[in-house]
């Protein structure tokens, strides 16, 4: 036990100092090489401690628990980003196309597990689930003759998730995390972090040996920026202001099925994720955003597992259309310029991507390792709008890569 918590100690430091990138709004769509070869499933049929953690805490249960297990992850994301703004009467024509800065992302995760009684499990995850942003600094949209263009933005939030799931009956089990959050905003004026917290419960019941049925709630959590960006500067102001982001609560629904008992696995995951009642989301005018995410596990060989999925879930940014160039535009009680306050929603947080391919495989080296190998390719979506008499136009799309590997281990 004394070396699982060294391991998630080490791991969690890690987790605290890189960014994310994400693609259902800005939450990831799985944690770990299984899941999101899978399409981000995991909230009925985990295959691992990482997925259980974050998938649905209750899944402890019901994944191989005869000992002990670690499991690590890493991720790497590879986005394409680009921005236009098209000026036009009053302003002077012009249209200045930007390509998005930086190097490929990369976050490390893992997440353990322990039995404590035959029908009581421990687990503990550290992970980082949402993130985005951009870098347009000194690129051309410098000069689209726009304020507030030569823009830079990150948002990254890591999660650490104790938790513990206890089997009431044979076929039924309950599962709560706490959820402990580090986050940190920089909108170009420096960066500011901050500590949150929340819940996570679930249950998952199988009321036939190959079909388990999950599901999972996850508290609303809020978090608060303080001195991030002046949002008024444009009228005098020299004060930074304080920004609420609120990670969405959420409800997700899954099933999983053993269509040929140890060898292939369907499962199905709806998300629902709330943000038009979140703050700052809210703010920008975000949508709910229901998600769907199919995988499928086959396991050809006794050492090798092949894995494909689907996740799709509607763009939640909202386009505005004939909005005033001159206007005003009130955000968590402080005025700022509509026109910076579009671009911010366009081009500086564009968490547009809606469908996503996934693959990857498993090879079991011996009875106590498995090495797990993933890919997710978002593909490309993008959002214009414009103001009134088309005096601005913005148009921004995102297009991501990302490559998974996880090492799993039983003790």
């Amino acid at each position: 036990m004394r070396k699982f918590f060294a391991f998630a100690a080490i791991l969690a430091v890690l987790c605290f100092s890189v960014p994310a990138f994400a693609t259902n709004g800005d939450n990831i769509i799985g944690v770990g090489a299984i899941s999101r070869s899978m399409g981000g499933v995991g909230a009925a049929a985990p295959q691992d401690a990482i997925t259980a953690v974050f998938g649905n805490p209750a899944a402890m249960c019901y994944i191989p628990c005869q000992s002990s297990e670690v499991d690590f992850a890493a991720t790497l994301f590879v986005p394409n980003r680009q921005a236009t703004v098209t000026t036009g009467s009053p302003l002077p024509a012009r249209s200045v196309t930007g390509e998005a800065k930086g190097l490929p992302y990369a976050f490390p995760a893992i997440g353990i597990y322990t039995p404590i009684t035959p029908d009581l499990r421990f687990g503990l995850a550290a992970y980082g689930v949402s993130g985005l942003g951009v870098d347009y600094k000194d690129t051309a949209l410098k000069n689209s003759g726009v304020g507030a263009f030569d823009i830079k933005t990150d948002f990254q939030l890591m999660k650490f998730s104790p938790n513990l799931a206890y089997r009431i009956l044979p076929n039924l089990s309950v599962g709560a995390a706490l959820q402990i959050n580090w986050a940190q905003l920089d909108l170009g004026e420096g960066s500011a972090h901050t500590f949150s917290y929340g819940t996570q419960l679930g249950a998952i019941y199988k009321p036939i040996d190959p079909l388990s049925i999950g599901v999972t709630w996850q508290s609303s959590q809020v978090n608060r920026y303080r001195r991030v960006y002046n949002f008024d500067a444009a009228f005098g102001s020299t004060t930074y202001d304080t920004l609420k982001l609120e990670q969405p609560q959420q409800v997700v629904l899954g099933a999983g099925y053993d269509v040929i008992p140890n060898k292939l696995l369907v499962e199905v995951d709806e998300k629902w994720l709330n943000w038009a009642d979140a703050d700052g989301y809210k703010d920008f005018d975000w949508r709910d955003q229901y998600v769907t995410a199919v995988g499928v596990q086959y396991k050809p060989l006794n050492w090798l597992a092949l894995r494909v999925g689907y996740n799709y879930g509607r763009n939640p940014v909202k386009a505005h259309n004939g909005w005033n160039p001159n206007g005003v535009t009130t955000v968590q009680g402080t005025k700022t310029p509509t026109a910076l306050y579009e671009g911010f929603r366009i081009v500086g947080f564009p968490a547009f991507p809606e469908n996503h391919l996934t693959a990857g495989l498993g090879v079991k080296l011996n009875k106590k390792v498995s090495v797990n190998l993933g890919y997710v390719h978002a593909f490309k979506k993008a959002l214009t709008e414009s103001s009134a008499g088309n005096a601005i136009t913005y148009s921004s799309y995102l297009e991501e890569n990302s490559y998974e590997l996880g090492l799993n281990i039983i003790f």
